[in-house]
């Protein structure tokens, strides 16, 4: 069967024709017919649209082994017509009986049977075929067809309809090999004027019964009205019963939860739950599917540590879950092992395929597939990338409990329509946009997708690996990317791909800017991703720091409030003792008096770093909000010449002689903590004759730079101290 892989998606839209689902078959004098050799995705879907509107239905050549071409740039098809031709046998002589031929892999009902058999007598023919604008598979024979005034030309043999008798009539000299082209063999008949007379055929111009998507991107509009659907041909103004997904075509409409009724699905539901059982929430742990889940850390990737801690919250049992991590990254080597060594006996099996194996990322992912393949205990196969930030503990139950072969959670960058599906493909089988992408991306359209492309995130049944997906190979096919050879061959097998926006799932990181020459690289990464950075680096109480519930004012005019992590505080640490290069003492100028001072400290300053810019950003996103809200009606840019990170040792600098600050506002951060890590230390107010003592790691001091807040720090007697200074406004 040729691939239609880009046109699967628009037919179930058209299931919101609730009206015609459920009544009572309007003739039984009707018939239709369609050749499958496999269930396939389509087919269940086709079958189940026939179903809801009633079509009594009769499936030829299932279970047969398909002759009838595979490559989608030949034609084939004969055996369709070999099958037909059998089938008509039985009802050669019923005059009466009208009987509709369908593909039925990429075909889906938009309308019940009384509009067909009335559209179809209107025709005043006895046997009606699909049209098309282009001409296929012979162009020669462009110039036998006759001419229309108005409509397509050229006959499609994927639908047709007409009385049995004549259809016998149709098919009766078919002779040809499973091989054979049938719509050479349909266009022959018609374009015998003869035959075409004596058998009374002619072409749906206007696609009232038939609406083949091939070359009618620009023609066809789904229209949306009192909670039907129809697929509206703007060209003629028709609302065809039978919609054809054929052809190269680029059109991909796709799922519309909120109007396929239920009827529709097929598999649906928790596959290992029982009637009384609603999720997998009610199953006991030990009886839970054992999932592989592939992780790959395929470039430089930040805040791969929260990545791992993520995965440990997933609310699934740990024993239920093999790990295979394909890590391609010497940077990441050591947070891997960190994990792997800390947590992996916690899992059911771990595998590790590190940088110095020389797995390329291809076939690294044809490696996690093939472990869930070829392990009968492994029941799905979740592969997550790195740069997924996977929010939702319970994504993994979410999607096993969707019951589809292939299916990913929709996740996208924050703010960006960047996400890791497509709605549509292009000609040459690239990315299209499709009419609903953004309103899914941003949420305006929930439901559950087919699509033909997906990425990043995904679960993949067991069963399915075992049974469709025997080759060990989906990764790679000519000159396409891993990720869109995957789909491409996941297409291929006539399997649908599914992605579900019913649930927030997180998002994807930006990977572009990220560099790895510093210790610790995700602190650089407050521009590129500041939801993550915001997550890892601010305190946790910061939000309700802003709303003045947690802002302490221990001296007159001096607030204290949280507003680092420890991760923070640590990595900012570490990042100036890696540097290295502190000063011996005079690069803080002071204002005193109203002349300028040096004021001596052991320092490493941003700009010595390339901070600099990141800690604006800083100081511009959390610490201007909360320096508005304490000090009404003054308003900072958060400006600076100097900012720093100052170390205090009792054998290097102990403490700092008393000074007024060269700011309108400083801030000063305190970095790790008294009594561990250092004894000692503090700040005093000369004015006020008030002390903090006891800085709290990750709470920042803000007060007055000049004139009133004259004050030193006092000696720090054991251990090392750090404190991130900033002078604000100079």
């Amino acid at each position: 069967m040729p691939l239609r892989s880009q046109m699967l998606l628009i037919l179930l839209f058209f299931a919101a024709q609730g009206a015609h689902g459920g009544a009572k078959r309007q003739d039984d004098n009707l018939l239709v017919l369609t050749v499958a050799t496999k269930e396939t995705e389509g087919f269940k879907r086709f079958r189940r649209s026939a179903q809801f509107f009633n079509y009594n239905v009769k499936v030829l050549g299932l279970g047969e082994e398909w002759h009838g071409g595979e490559n989608k740039r030949m034609t084939g098809g004969g055996q369709k017509i070999r099958l037909l031709k059998s089938a008509l046998e039985e009802y050669a002589e019923k005059e009466d009986l009208v009987i509709l031929f369908t593909e039925s892999y990429d075909v889906i009902f938009a309308s019940g049977p009384a509009e067909l058999l009335k559209k179809f007598r209107q025709a005043k023919a006895k046997v009606v075929f699909s049209s098309e604008t282009l001409i296929y598979p012979d162009r020669r024979l462009e110039a036998k067809y006759p001419q229309v005034q108005e409509g397509k030309r050229f006959l499609g043999s994927g639908g047709f309809i007409g009385y049995a008798s004549h259809l016998y009539k149709l098919v009766a000299d078919w002779e040809g090999l499973d091989s054979d082209s049938d719509q050479l063999f349909y266009t022959k008949v018609f374009l015998d004027p003869e035959k075409r007379t004596n058998i009374n055929i002619t072409l749906d111009h206007r696609c009232r019964i038939f609406q083949n998507l091939n070359g009618a991107l620009d023609e066809v509009v789904l229209k949306f009205e009192n909670g039907r659907v129809r697929a509206r041909n703007l060209a003629f103004d028709t609302l065809a019963v039978v919609i054809h997904g054929n052809g190269p075509t680029k059109l991909q409409l796709n799922y519309l939860g909120n109007y396929i009724p239920r009827t529709w699905t097929f598999e649906t539901g928790c596959t290992v739950c029982n009637e009384s059982l609603k999720s997998l929430a009610d199953l006991k742990e030990d009886v839970l599917p054992v999932v592989l889940i592939g992780i790959f850390v395929e470039q430089p990737t930040p805040f791969l540590t929260p990545f791992f801690q993520r995965l440990r919250k997933l609310r699934y049992p740990k024993k239920r879950i093999q790990l295979f991590i394909h890590n391609r990254e010497e940077h990441h080597l050591d947070q891997v092992e960190e994990f792997v060594n800390e947590h992996g006996q916690e899992y059911r099996s771990v595998k590790v395929v590190g940088p110095d194996d020389h797995v390329e990322n291809a076939d690294g992912r044809n490696m996690g597939m093939d472990l869930c393949r070829q392990d009968p205990v492994c029941e799905y196969y979740f592969s997550v990338d790195a740069e997924v930030v996977l929010k939702n503990p319970d994504a993994l139950r979410i999607l096993i409990e969707q019951n589809k072969f292939v299916i990913a959670p929709l996740v996208s960058r924050l703010g960006k329509l960047w996400s890791n599906f497509w709605g549509a493909l292009s000609a040459d089988g690239y990315y299209a946009r499709s009419e609903d992408y953004v309103d899914i991306v941003q949420g305006r359209r929930i439901g559950l997708w087919n699509v033909p492309y997906i990425s990043s995130v995904y679960l993949i049944k067991g069963s399915i690996l075992r049974s469709q997906f025997t080759q060990t190979d989906f990764f790679h096919s000519g000159k396409l990317d891993a990720d869109m050879a995957f789909c491409h061959n996941i297409r291929e097998q006539g399997i649908f791909l599914f992605v579900t926006n019913q649930q927030q799932f997180g998002h994807i990181l930006s990977l572009e800017t990220y560099q790895t020459s510093h210790l610790h690289n995700d602190l650089w990464q407050i521009f590129s991703n500041p939801e993550d950075w915001k997550e890892k680096y601010i305190h946790e109480n910061y939000t309700a720091a802003l709303k003045g519930k947690l802002v302490e004012t221990p001296c007159p005019d001096v607030y204290w409030f949280p507003i680092f992590t420890n991760a923070a505080c640590d990595e900012l640490v570490e990042e100036m003792e890696n540097f290295g290069q502190w000063s011996k003492g005079g690069n803080t100028d002071t204002r005193i008096l109203g002349g300028y001072e040096n004021v001596p400290t052991i320092d490493i300053h941003m700009n010595q770093i390339n901070f600099e810019r990141e800690w604006y950003k800083f100081l511009l996103e959390y610490i201007a909000p909360i320096t508005e809200k304490l000090y009404p009606g003054y308003y900072t840019k958060t400006q600076f010449e100097l900012a720093f990170v100052v170390r205090y040792k009792p054998d290097e600098q102990p403490s700092l002689m008393p000074h007024h600050d060269a700011s309108t506002f400083t801030i000063n951060i305190a970095l790790n903590r008294v009594g561990i890590d250092y004894e000692g230390g503090g700040c005093r107010f000369l004015r006020y004759n008030c002390s903090i003592r006891a800085p709290r790691k990750g709470w920042t001091l803000m007060h007055p730079g000049r004139l009133t807040h004259y004050h030193e720090g006092l000696p720090t007697t054991k251990g090392t101290r750090y404190i991130a200074v900033s002078f604000l406004d100079p």
